[in-house]
């Protein structure tokens, strides 16, 4: 039997290894701390704007995120309910502790699956592939594929004002001896930056000073495994920053090892330190900040949106300007760190390093931010390290068929100077990647790579079967234009019918919901759940919108689909610029779509690739 090893039990490590299990495949998890699995060390939530998305596709796809989510979710809420059904998106305070327990247990009693405590040295290869590893305590491990998702350990250094040490995050040791093996491997690597807020001693807060944040009545849950929140559910609170909080953070700029030159790596722009929100935005007189906890036994509250790497005295002073904060106890400080990343241009669509066949990446050491990010390209590395362990083609996800695909083409086709995050925006096809259709778009997929089990699969079929039931009784019951109808219209704020209309006709008007129509369709309702109701609702109301967006997705991929070889001679196509040779033979893009998207490379450059290759 083939074997494999994953490296790093982060959020991406635990997904990549679930994955390889499931599908047959013997593996080993390495980590250098079993007690910090899957471990919530930047802020204890999942989802969000984009990132519910992902966690969304994850568990459509067999993966265990919305599973661990939902049964340890402490407050669930659904985003952007006022905007459309493109950009909502569900996000969940989780319990980090029992978060964290509960995927160690997963692993432990995964068949198939090993956990060792130990550091990698190196990996060996042969023949342009993947032979094994070497471990600092068990020497030489033979792995016919490796999935590297060391996070923020890769040279790791913590930051707290002038005081500086190796650390892959505060408590756990960094990982040097594997950077420098990437480095002699020929992986170029950058320095990146990120950070995470102060812990607070509960007891020190003044929540009466706070405006309190309920979780929605009816918790939208992330797993189709889920019924019901497992756990009781709790308040957050919402404080700002002030004139006062800002005039102590310019006093002390010097202090911050951002802006007194000790940091040289890059921070995310979509969620920097508290100093760089006041100095990028002077005119801006409070910040939104979120006093949230970190576990329901936990003394521990998180204020999510004040991350920073002043000194610990700076940071109480700051503190004592924020309303609710007057006496705040800092039990643990905020820290920046550094790390180093590789950029993701090595790398194929899939996961794969270009030059090292079974050699895979995925989270944080390929420059992005995020759990849900890198449990999304987690679980791709492991369902393609699996395929590539078989013999078996890999898998591609489309920018119109995933989120996860969206990113997977941006990091490996497009170069960022900055921790890469998911928002909603970078997908052009985003009305057809809703997180309400997360399990039609990809549990097919899921089943088919072996990590969708029948449970899943039987829970799925009935739903899909639900959803036809539904859609079809829309268009083919009619309803006359009469008084009882033209009232029940009128009760909704809508207009009367002058002929017949199907259900489904009604239901595109935008006051009309599909609960509304309950009475019309019996029992029919009955089965499906609150992401099949938004599901079927949005197809019918937006079926215009989704016929011309998948239309466009249909005629790109024509040329989406087109394989560019990777040995391409660049040199040898004719009338490209210096500037498009050069980027595509630095990203080398995998595809004709993947090339269209370089920034500098024209489409009369991607017309000389396409000469070229009928040329070959």
């Amino acid at each position: 039997m083939k074997s494999a090893v994953v490296i790093g039990a982060g959020h991406a490590g635990c997904e990549a290894a679930l994955a390889l299990a499931r599908s047959g495949v013997r593996t080993m998890l390495v980590t250098l701390s079993l007690n910090r699995v899957a471990w919530a060390s930047c802020n204890p939530a999942v989802g969000g704007l984009g990132k519910g998305h992902i966690a969304r596709e994850v568990d459509a796809l067999g993966g265990e995120m919305g599973r661990a989510t939902d049964a340890t979710g402490i407050q669930f809420r659904r985003l952007n309910m006022s905007k459309g059904p493109a950009v909502r998106a569900t996000r969940v305070q989780i319990d980090m502790y029992r978060y964290s327990a509960r995927m160690r247990q997963v692993l432990e009693t995964a068949p198939g699956l090993s956990l060792a405590e130990d550091e990698v040295v190196s990996i060996a290869t042969r023949n342009g592939a993947v032979h094994s590893i070497t471990l600092k305590g068990r020497g030489e491990v033979l792995a016919a594929c490796v999935v590297v998702t060391t996070g923020t350990f890769l040279n790791g250094t913590v930051h707290i004002g002038e005081e500086r040490f190796a650390a892959g995050r505060l408590g756990d040791s960094a990982c040097t001896a594997f950077a420098d093996w990437l480095r002699s491997a020929g992986f170029e690597t950058r320095r990146l930056k990120t950070g995470t807020p102060a812990r607070l001693k509960r007891e020190s807060i003044d929540f009466a000073a706070m405006r309190p944040q309920a979780g929605d009545a009816v918790a939208p849950l992330m797993s189709w495994a889920s019924s019901r929140p497992a756990l009781p559910q709790v308040e957050c609170f919402e404080t700002h920053t002030n004139d006062a909080t800002h005039e102590v953070i310019r006093k002390n700029l010097e202090k911050s090892p951002v802006y007194g030159g000790r940091i040289t790596g890059v921070g995310p722009r979509y969620c920097p330190s508290i100093e760089t929100k006041v100095v990028r935005f002077p005119d801006r007189n409070g910040h939104q900040i979120f006093v949230e906890p970190t576990g329901l036994e936990s003394d521990l509250f998180y204020p999510a949106g004040i991350s920073t790497g002043f000194p610990k005295d700076v940071q109480e002073e700051m503190l004592h300007t924020i309303g609710g904060l007057e006496n705040a106890v800092m039990a643990v400080p905020a820290y920046a760190i550094e790390y180093d990343a590789i950029k993701a241009t090595h790398l194929l669509p899939t996961m794969e390093s270009k030059t090292t066949r079974g050699l895979f990446f995925a989270g944080q050491v390929n420059g992005t931010s995020g759990y849900e990010e890198a449990a999304g390209q987690g679980i791709l590395a492991g369902i393609n390290a699996s395929l590539r362990a078989r013999g078996e083609e890999p898998v591609i996800l489309r920018r119109d068929e995933a989120y996860i695909g969206v990113m997977a083409d941006d990091l490996t086709g497009l170069s960022f100077d900055e921790p890469y995050r998911m928002f909603t925006s970078r997908a052009e096809y985003r009305l057809l990647l809703r997180e309400a259709n997360s399990a039609r778009r990809l549990t097919p997929l899921g089943r088919r790579v072996g990590l969708v089990g029948d449970e899943q699969w039987s829970a799925f079929t009935r739903r899909c079967a639900a959803e036809h039931r539904v859609r079809e009784a829309l268009h083919s019951v009619r309803l006359k234009a009469e008084a009882s109808i033209n009232d029940f219209l009128a009760k909704h704020g809508s207009s009367p019918l002058r002929e017949r209309a199907t259900l489904a006709e009604i239901l595109a008007r935008p006051e009309i919901s599909l609960r509304d129509l309950s009475g019309f369709l019996g029992d029919l309702l009955m089965p499906l759940d609150a992401d099949a109701l938004e599901d079927v609702e949005t197809e019918v109301k937006y079926e215009g919108y989704i016929r011309r967006e998948n239309a466009l997705a249909e005629k790109l991929l024509r040329m989406e689909s087109r394989r560019i070889p990777l040995e391409m001679d660049y040199g040898a196509v004719g009338g490209l610029t210096t500037e498009a040779r050069e980027k595509l033979e630095a990203i080398r893009p995998a595809t004709v779509g993947q090339a269209f998207r370089i920034p500098g490379v024209t489409p009369a450059a991607v017309a000389a690739i396409l000469v070229e290759m009928e040329k070959k």
